[in-house]
């Protein structure tokens, strides 16, 4: 049920270079605003680590924006597309953590977009009333443990130009299949051409080893 007359607790992270400028562009001309949000001020949206957002969420925050320059035009080039990558796939974890992905949400907004500032913060926070406040988790620590081992696995090797995950990788992850190499079978070792031992002794050697004559 929607709820306008009491403000809940917002967090946004805004670039300090694009974001922040856009929403005091919206305050100098005086465009109304909700003041359910609580700004924090970051050199990047590329420096917002998934685990800020999860932490403000498992810690009673209703919802959190994140807000950084258009791609491509990002001050320190390729910030955002990290940015990009790394939530998005917290989008796609959010659920198992028990929380609604619609109390997230990452935006693009230039210093000069005061109105369309205005619009994406009005939009987020009506959809925040509508979800109603936060529910208290049983075990937040518990879970952001989780979400940190799942988060690492995912993002080990950040490619900043390939696309999310597919859903498939995401299944891997979430099953914790093992990606180490099968040591049930002893690895195949080839003779350097210079030892001293031949192919043919060292396979008669593994066969008095198996057999119990080699001790």
């Amino acid at each position: 049920m929607q709820d306008m007359g009491r403000d809940y607790r917002i967090i946004g992270f805004l670039c300090n270079w694009c974001s922040y400028g856009g929403a005091d562009a919206a305050g100098v001309a005086r465009f109304s605003q909700p003041t359910d949000l609580r700004i924090i001020r970051v050199p990047c949206s590329g420096r917002v680590d998934p685990m800020f957002v999860a932490k403000a969420l498992l810690s009673g925050a209703d919802g959190v924006l994140v807000s950084g320059c258009h791609p491509r035009d990002c001050h320190y080039s390729e910030g955002n597309f990290y940015a990009r990558r790394r939530l998005e796939m917290l989008r796609r974890f959010l659920p198992i953590m028990g929380v609604n992905e619609g109390r997230f949400e990452y935006i693009w907004v230039s210093a000069s977009e005061g109105s369309r500032w205005r619009d994406m913060v009005t939009s987020f926070t009506e959809k925040i009333h509508a979800l109603g406040p936060m529910p208290r988790m049983a075990e937040p620590v518990r879970t952001m443990c989780q979400l940190s081992g799942m988060l690492g696995q995912s993002l080990a090797q950040p490619d900043m130009g390939a696309e999310p995950l597919s859903d498939r990788q995401v299944q891997t992850v979430l099953s914790g299949e093992p990606r180490l190499p099968d040591w049930s079978k002893p690895p195949r070792v080839e003779p350097r051409a210079d030892a001293l031992l031949s192919a043919s002794d060292i396979a008669g050697l593994a066969d008095k080893e198996e057999n119990g004559h080699g001790r």
